[in-house]
């Protein structure tokens, strides 16, 4: 079935090809009152186009047998001269025959060497025409190849660092857990745990997900912040803003998890008032703009640049997702505490 499409868009394609010269040759003999018939103009292209059309498939082999790559593209070229003036030749003396049965007038003798001149260089554009279209269809089909395994490389590349991330987030509070049940603060261990499996169902929900709308992603937040809550008490204070219209944007799924605990790690761990962790998402013009601060003790260091799992697992995927549309910005606050800030095209 594939065969037969194949040969009937070679069939379709030269039709094309004889309709264009037939309109081609037969205005001008109309214009100039000439007394060939249009049905004998017709029958001679057509009758020659379809000869060309039998040599498709002849020429493909041709253009794969040799094909013309920039390591040896003199040889082939020069080959490929070769084989089309062969084809040229060929054809015209197959097509001397069928004139002449259609009712042309003359012999063989008489009627080939007018078909050559005229003939021969047309000839040749033809088969070239054909090996270039090859040529295009398999650049195209290489190209379309290729895309498609980048897609799916990027695809692996983000499921990695996914992956990377959500261990990394469960080890860290599968060890406050443990804290906590050290300090004999089993009550506290035990409202961690039920929260932390709410905190899993929610993971395994959108375990195939690479982006998932804000929404989503701040119940996923409050999830885990709700386990901090647990093991910070009166320490720790959260804040949420997202505008209405906002809810539906896409974000990398588990993009401020990370960020957010960096913010309790360094500010919270390493102080012992309370810190208030801000979170914001902002449209601006068309970006989608989030923020993650903290008024902490936390003061980074000039050289720092995130390389921790959870900023640097962040910043890949944003550049594998977004690419330079996107970008993470880590800075000092005044007169202490860290700003996070995501930007990344925003899309519903």
């Amino acid at each position: 079935m594939q065969v037969m499409r194949r040969y009937a868009g070679y069939w379709a394609a030269w039709t094309a090809a004889g309709l264009f010269y037939f309109t081609q040759d037969f205005a001008p003999r109309l214009y100039r009152n000439d007394p060939a018939p249009w049905t004998q103009v017709f029958t001679g292209w057509m009758a020659a186009i379809y000869i060309c059309a039998a040599f498709t498939p002849v020429i493909l082999w041709l253009g794969r047998r040799w094909p013309i790559d920039q390591s040896r593209w003199p040889r082939t070229v020069a080959l490929h001269f070769l084989f089309s003036s062969i084809f040229s030749v060929v054809e015209l003396a197959i097509e001397v025959p069928v004139l002449l049965a259609l009712g042309s007038p003359g012999s063989f003798g008489e009627v080939f060497p007018r078909l050559l001149v005229y003939g021969f260089h047309g000839n040749i554009i033809r088969y070239w025409i054909v090996l270039g279209v090859q040529s295009a269809m398999g650049a195209f089909r290489l190209r379309v190849r290729s895309s498609e395994l980048a897609a799916q490389l990027t695809g692996a590349q983000l499921n990695a660092l996914k992956m990377q991330l959500q261990p990394h987030f469960l080890f860290n509070t599968l060890s406050a857990i443990m804290v906590l049940v050290r300090q004999g603060e089993s009550q506290q261990a035990e409202a961690m745990l039920a929260r932390l499996s709410d905190l899993l169902r929610s993971t395994l929900e959108d375990v195939e997900a690479q982006e998932v709308p804000l929404w989503r992603e701040l119940e996923f937040l409050r999830l885990y912040l709700a386990i901090e809550e647990v093991r910070f008490q009166d320490r720790l204070r959260t804040s949420i803003t997202a505008g209405p219209d906002l809810t539906d944007a896409l974000l990398p799924h588990m993009a401020l998890q990370p960020i957010v605990e960096n913010a309790v790690r360094h500010g919270l761990g390493q102080s012992e008032n309370s810190v208030l962790i801000e979170v914001e998402a902002l449209r601006v013009g068309a970006d989608l703009v989030l923020t993650v601060q903290d008024d902490g003790p936390g003061n980074l260091s000039p050289g720092f640049e995130g390389k921790g799992i959870g900023l640097t697992n962040t910043k890949n995927r944003l550049e594998r997702l977004y690419g330079q549309e996107s970008s993470l910005l880590v800075q000092n606050r005044r007169p202490h505490g860290v700003l996070v800030k995501i930007v990344l095209p925003f899309h519903v």
